[in-house]
């Protein structure tokens, strides 16, 4: 059975390019990579109806490239209708063989594997590989087409390739074995451009401004003359969206912030003065730090803390959203992440695990999410178009729990005083470096524990800071980062000296795996 799309595709896809995924590692990167050019791109199951794609009237189809082999039981197949559709379809890796197979050529494994930089040789510039410098390529796959269907030209051959790329510039079709959506393959944006914009004839609309208008077009058709509410948390997504909503409803939206108190310093005065005095948008600040602790005191198990805080914010903002009254819809800030990790599936009320900490299915609102179509670098793109201060819109990823989760063991005042002096302290030492934005997060974490020291001639029993800074691309693995040893020298310095109840800091060089980048 054909799985169902997104239906926020219907209004975004037009003109645009699908990526067909058959499972690829690589498959997000192929739609980044398309956005990069300035060309909506979005990802569709393999399995999907191809009368349901024919109806969004993308540009074209790209075929993602896959684990499986195609001639293996139970691999993923390519529905030959997508390729009578009439769209222009480039297949890479996989998505080349499964192509190759369905139009009668044969794909085979030839015993030799091919992974990482390859050799390429060109054999046709006619198509793709006009006025592109072509030398290597990165492969990684062990079948390849060994003949190509009948109509295709071969353009290109690898030693372990025979078919390295090939085309039907007449249906419009194209394969390559190799992945051009990686930055190894040197030509791979160029060949991509090529596909875009001389094939797909698509134009580069995708951008800041270009989003910003259609989505205050489609938050105004959706919400009509009705309020909303948003759940503001400081970051960069929930802002980005209560902006858009702002732009699109005006004073019909009020923002609630809810501050738990285990935010970093100052960062609760950020957002009010950002959204309330700047913006000009309805906020309720609520101020709950104590509530927070009361209900955190004695708790040291770290889900124990997740689910605490989790619980006492839905209470917290259930009762400021009673208070209001009037919302009938309610704005998150739902990326393009989410919507694939979730299968795609589209949801038009609150669910149980949704974005702003799990609200009841019962508070009968309708969710607005303007940003279900972007990936966070877009995000952050469209918040500086909008005005959002460089500091909120660059902020490095800061967990819902806040510092409760950067504290191991029970979370005290004095504790959070502790950690918000010394994290503000290694923020300000690493921006004046140069290096905030070069770094996935950096932060400090304070174990509970006291260790000995010695402060001008006195014996201290005082807490340890560890300093916690990673390089990653999307947190799913990291290195720990190498800091100049100076640097470290001065946020040591200059954390021992200037925050009471510290006597030594540490440095965590774990990478994930095995560790995680939280420590809880």
């Amino acid at each position: 059975m054909a799985r169902l799309l997104d239906p926020a595709l219907a209004t975004a896809a037009p003109g645009g390019v699908l990526v067909v995924d058959f499972g690829a590692q690589y498959s997000q990167l192929i739609a980044r990579r398309v956005r990069e050019c300035r060309v909506f791109s979005a990802l569709v199951p393999h399995d999907a109806d191809p009368e349901e794609i024919r109806a969004l009237h993308p540009a074209g189809l790209i075929l993602s490239g896959g684990p499986s082999s195609v001639y293996e039981e139970g691999a993923p197949g390519l529905d030959p209708a997508l390729l009578d559709l009439g769209i222009p379809v480039l297949g890479i890796c996989y998505g080349m063989q499964a192509m190759a197979q369905a139009l009668g050529g044969h794909v085979a494994h030839n015993g030799v594997g091919e992974f990482g930089k390859t050799a390429v040789t060109v054999r046709s510039r006619e198509g793709l590989f006009r006025d592109l410098a072509v030398e290597t390529a990165w492969m990684s796959h062990r079948d390849a087409v060994v003949r190509a269907p009948d109509g295709f030209a071969v353009t290109a051959e690898a030693p372990a390739a025979p078919v390295a790329a090939m085309e039907d510039a007449r249906r419009r079709m194209y394969g390559v074995q190799f992945h051009p959506e990686v930055v190894h393959t040197p030509f791979g944006t160029d060949l991509l451009k090529g596909f875009l914009f001389d094939v797909c004839d698509c134009a580069p609309t995708w951008t800041p401004v270009q989003v910003i208008e259609d989505q205050v077009e489609r938050i105004r058709a959706q919400v009509g003359d009705e309020r909303a509410i948003c759940a503001l948390s400081g970051g960069v997504d929930s802002a980005v969206a209560a902006l858009l909503v702002h732009r699109a409803i005006g004073d019909r939206l009020t923002c609630v912030f809810v501050d738990h108190g285990l935010m970093r310093l100052n960062e609760g005065e950020q957002v009010e003065q950002a959204f309330g005095r700047h913006f000009k948008v309805p906020l309720v600040h609520v101020r709950a730090a104590d509530h927070f602790l009361a209900e955190l005191a004695g708790v040291t198990e770290p889900e124990e803390k997740r689910k605490v805080i989790g619980r006492e914010f839905i209470r917290t903002f259930e009762r400021e959203a009673a208070g209001l009254g009037r919302e009938r819809f309610l704005v998150q800030g739902t990326l393009y992440s989410d919507v694939i990790e979730s299968g795609g599936k589209d949801a038009a009320t609150i669910k149980s695990h949704h974005n702003v900490g799990g609200l009841p299915e019962d508070m009968n609102v309708e969710l607005v999410e303007p940003l279900r179509q972007l990936f966070k670098d877009e995000v952050r793109l469209v918040g500086e178009e909008l005005g959002l201060p460089e500091r909120m819109v660059w902020r490095q990823p800061f967990p819902g729990p806040g510092l409760a989760i950067r504290i191991i063991g029970e979370v005290t005042r004095e504790r959070l005083d502790i950690l918000r002096r010394a994290d503000f302290v290694l923020q300000e030492e690493i921006r004046r470096a140069g290096l905030y934005r070069d770094l996935w997060q950096s932060f400090a974490v304070l174990p509970a524990v006291r260790s000995v020291g010695v402060m001008g001639d006195s014996r201290t029993y005082a807490y340890p800071i560890v300093i916690r800074a990673v390089t990653s691309d999307d947190a799913m693995t990291a290195d720990w980062a190498r800091l100049p040893y100076d640097l470290l020298e001065r946020i040591a310095s200059r954390i021992i000296n200037e925050v009471p109840g510290v006597n030594r800091v540490a440095l965590d060089i774990t990478s994930k795996p095995p560790g995680t980048i939280e420590w809880e």
